[in-house]
């Protein structure tokens, strides 16, 4: 006898129905009117389980849906707000009246990719590599060859680099004359690193934050807040209340401020925990 904890499965069923057809004429009505419900509780069951089934799939694509729904909010607001394309990579002040967007900015725009990956929009444009935004750069730390070249005035050191096509690229210090400098994008964000191991032929890397920040955490009856402590050039001390409840989104919100209020000394800065 098979496992009665298990459903019967097709073949089983016909071999029963034909088995009851062989009974007598009195127990062969009953039994067969109890098969029949049977039959008519399995389709039932059926049909809830596949109904569940299209009910669950519904939901995974009404999640699937409010995500890039909300993604492409994120897209369409930092495109009005800092006034760049991620397709063509190019800028403008904010606008009056929004921008065309056609299927091929959508598909190629490294922003709205960024964005779909669950990573924040950068506070303004990040250095482009060859016309298009080079997101990898600003998040990374590893060492990307590329080809450069630096303007000079007809004496002293340089001023401007181009690297991978884009111009904007200004020196900020020179460590080994016509061989190694520390250059920034339009004097925003993060320092590079920029060797040249060729007459043309260089390697550029993110220098990591030499700077260190604490942010205080403060606890009181079951809640925390954090504060940003920032040194002032007059001597005195401005402390930021970050609007977080978590050590990352802390981190996250100075960030922000420091883009607001220094851009030049965007990530430069790390920050340290310090409980209070």
């Amino acid at each position: 006898m098979g496992n009665s904890e298990q459903p019967l499965d097709p073949n089983e069923l016909m071999d029963m129905a034909e088995r009851a057809a062989q009974l007598p004429a009195a127990d062969a009505a009953w039994v067969a009117r109890l098969f029949q419900e049977v039959l008519r509780a399995r389709a039932q069951a059926s049909e809830v389980a596949a109904k569940e089934q299209v009910e669950n799939a519904s939901e995974e694509l009404d999640d699937r849906l409010a995500q890039l729904a909300m993604d492409t909010a994120e897209w369409l607001r930092t495109l009005w707000e800092v006034g760049y394309m991620g397709a063509g990579s190019f800028r403008s002040q904010p606008r009056s009246a929004f921008p065309t967007i056609d299927l091929e900015d959508i598909r190629k725009s490294s922003l709205f990719a960024r964005i779909r990956e669950g990573k924040h929009p950068l506070p303004f444009p990040p250095p482009t590599r060859h016309g298009l935004p080079w997101h990898e750069l600003v998040d990374g730390e590893q060492v990307h060859p590329v080809s450069a070249e630096l303007i000079r005035d007809e004496v002293g050191p340089p001023l401007v680099a181009i690297v991978d096509g884009c111009s904007e690229w200004d020196i900020v210090e020179e460590l080994i004359a016509d061989r190694e400098y520390i250059i920034q994008h339009q004097r925003k964000g993060p320092t590079y690193r920029l060797r040249f191991v060729a007459t043309t032929s260089a390697e550029l890397q993110r220098v990591p934050p030499a700077s260190v920040r604490q942010i205080h955490l403060e606890g009181h009856s079951g809640f925390h807040s954090y504060t940003l402590e920032w040194p002032q050039e007059d001597g005195e001390t401005q402390f930021v209340t970050l609007r977080a409840a978590t050590w990352e989104r802390a981190v996250s919100e100075a960030e922000r401020w420091l883009a607001a209020t220094h851009p030049e000394l965007y990530g430069q800065i790390r920050f340290e925990r310090c409980e209070v």
